[in-house]
């Protein structure tokens, strides 16, 4: 497992400053509290109209056809100004490309133009009540009937399920033969068909992110089943290689860490200043081996073992970065705070749970990463 070494390109530098730029006359008011969980229809289709959304889509489909590394860049700088991005950010992520490498025609020109204009948004129908990380356990079934598929089943922790349009949808569409991993296919579930329930799931901060969605016989049509039937398990293994080596998974905490140090002042320890070089230095390295793997995806490679351990390496961190921040700091906790950096704090404690849980649990992904170095 290796991940080359890369840096930015001149090219690249002059997108990151263009980015900056837009971001210091164009942020919501409130941000940066708002962060990355909420949803801005206006700030998405602002970013779409400058062409950063659904960035490595060709043009042919309405996208800018520009690289994984162009959208890595506007991706950490949208994160590290906390801004709201979820109206986009799963469609354009992993959506997208999924329906670029399996996706029929059909399916590229009805959805991909959609998604890069921030018209069409997508949540991820992958987790279910006793399949979280260990996708071979999904129990989920589609079964075949006339013109497509009725599809019966219930995913769990699903984002955005209550106000995205569509979901793609892992399910069987066959028996688990010799492997678990066989009999698994895709399918783009249209969240607001007949069948569909979605209960929400408050969370411990009493926001409303995640979702349980219940499937009680929804028709699907063949038009939409996303590459083969049978295919699933390669699919969505590509699939993860988006999802788990982006800046999102490394950047949870950093507008917390940035608030922090703007409270920094000569004076402050030694212990401070310490605490927060090493925070900075162990940011660059995740930073690094996460833009590497773009690098890799731009090269046609699906680096799907090496995305899992910087998964893994990153929302551990995210952990770590939380936990310190707080131990040097001697406030009460209040989500509700009118200063900044206290609701920031009592927010990223509340949410620090998740992050090893989301996208894939620390000991599935290790076990990911074992596997490909043993091979």
């Amino acid at each position: 497992m290796r991940f080359p070494p890369t840096t930015l390109t001149a090219g690249e530098l002059a997108l990151r400053s263009n980015v900056r730029d837009f971001l210091a006359e164009h942020l919501p008011p409130g941000t940066p509290s708002l962060g990355m969980g909420t949803v801005d229809l206006d700030f998405s289709r602002l970013l779409a109209g400058r062409g950063w959304v659904g960035m490595s889509i060709p043009e042919e489909y309405g996208g800018s056809g520009r690289t994984a590394v162009d959208r890595f860049v506007v991706a950490e700088e949208l994160l590290a100004a906390g801004a709201p991005v979820s109206a986009h950010w799963t469609a354009d992520r992993q959506t997208a490309p999924t329906l670029l490498k399996f996706g029929s025609e059909e399916l590229r020109r009805e959805f991909l133009p959609a998604i890069c204009k921030a018209e069409c948004s997508f949540a991820i129908g992958m987790s279910e009540p006793g399949a979280g990380s260990d996708l071979a356990a999904v129990r989920t079934k589609a079964v075949r009937v006339e013109g497509g598929w009725k599809v019966t089943g219930t995913k769990v922790w699903t984002s955005g399920a209550h106000w995205a349009d569509y979901s793609i949808v892992l399910c069987r569409t066959g028996p688990a033969e010799a492997s678990r991993h066989d009999g698994l296919s895709q399918l783009i579930v249209n969240l607001r068909a007949e069948g569909v329930a979605i209960n929400p799931i408050i969370t411990l901060d009493g926001r409303h992110h995640f979702n349980e969605v219940v499937l009680d016989d929804v028709f699907v049509a063949d038009q939409y089943v996303v590459g083969t039937i049978g295919g699933g398990w390669a699919q969505v293994s590509n699939e993860l290689a988006y999802e788990r080596s982006g800046p999102d998974r490394w950047m949870t905490p950093f507008v917390l860490l940035r608030e922090f140090v703007s409270r920094l002042n000569a004076d402050s320890s030694t212990e401070l200043a310490s605490a927060v070089g090493q925070l900075t230095a162990s940011y660059r390295t995740l930073r690094n081996l996460s833009l590497s793997i773009a690098r890799m995806i731009d090269g046609g490679e699906a680096p799907a073992a090496e995305a899992a351990l910087v998964k893994d390496l990153a929302t551990t961190f995210e952990q770590h970065v939380i936990d310190t921040i707080r131990g040097l700091s001697d406030i009460e906790l209040d989500p509700d705070s009118s200063d900044v950096f206290e609701e920031l704090l009592a927010r990223a404690v509340q949410r620090s749970p998740i992050l090893t849980i989301r996208g894939g649990t620390s000991e599935i992904l290790r076990s990911v990463a074992a596997k490909e170095l043993m091979r």
